[in-house]
């Protein structure tokens, strides 16, 4: 593993699925200022996701930056992944982390208050949350924007708790844009999860770039 098991220092975080410049891609938004990678791909089986995830560990760790996989900490552990992201629907958390052992990073998705208080409940079983998504997004087909209210609450409950929650990181998610940053870090935002911005630009470098230092203006 190539990070400790704390994000609060990251703050641009890149969520990709598979595609045929993989690599390249990855390695181009690192080079623009993105300091976490998950790879998140629904379609693939076992075995190519493990060849995939390969490849991004491999970009990741030369850069020293941390390599999340989506769902399977099964596989996070076999590819040497820095840790797993998991839904509300998919392995427990515990479970997660009995895999992936102490040092992992468990990131677990929140969408509304009920899912927050599951998350603060197990804080010490965790390395961050993420809210959202803000805006609907067709990454997460079907699921209606939470709005700013819910970040907001997010973000207060997190560093209000007490305990090991005082420092759980908070990764807003949907729609993130350079335009987007100040307003959603005045709702509490430090951190930032980014999907299409990143895979849908022509010049992913570029484009994180112009993420990176709407954030660092707002730290």
């Amino acid at each position: 593993m190539t990070t400790p098991r704390t994000l609060a220092d990251r703050h641009l975080y890149l969520c990709t699925p598979d595609r045929p410049d993989l690599a390249a891609f990855v390695a181009a938004c690192i080079a623009g200022g993105v300091d976490v990678v998950q790879l998140r791909e629904k379609h693939l089986e076992a075995k190519p996701l493990l060849e995939k995830a390969q490849l991004v560990r491999a970009v990741c760790a030369d850069a020293g930056v941390p390599f999340i996989l989506n769902d399977r900490p099964d596989l996070a552990l076999e590819v040497g992944a820095d840790g797993v992201h998991v839904g509300q629907d998919d392995a427990p958390v515990a479970l997660a982390r009995r895999i992936l052992g102490a040092d992992a990073i468990i990131g677990l998705s929140t969408h509304d208050p009920a899912d927050l208080a599951g998350a603060l409940a197990v804080a010490g079983e965790l390395s961050y949350i993420s809210a959202g998504p803000v805006e609907a997004t067709p990454t997460k087909p079907g699921r209606p924007g939470t709005g700013l209210e819910y970040l907001t609450q997010a973000t207060t409950a997190a560093a209000a708790a007490a305990g090991v929650a005082a420092a759980l990181p908070v990764f807003v998610t949907g729609g993130v844009t350079p335009e987007k940053i100040p307003l959603l870090a005045q709702a509490g935002a430090r951190h930032f999860v980014v999907v299409r911005y990143l895979t849908e630009a022509t010049a992913p470098e570029k484009a994180a770039r112009a993420l990176r230092d709407a954030i660092d203006e707002v730290l």
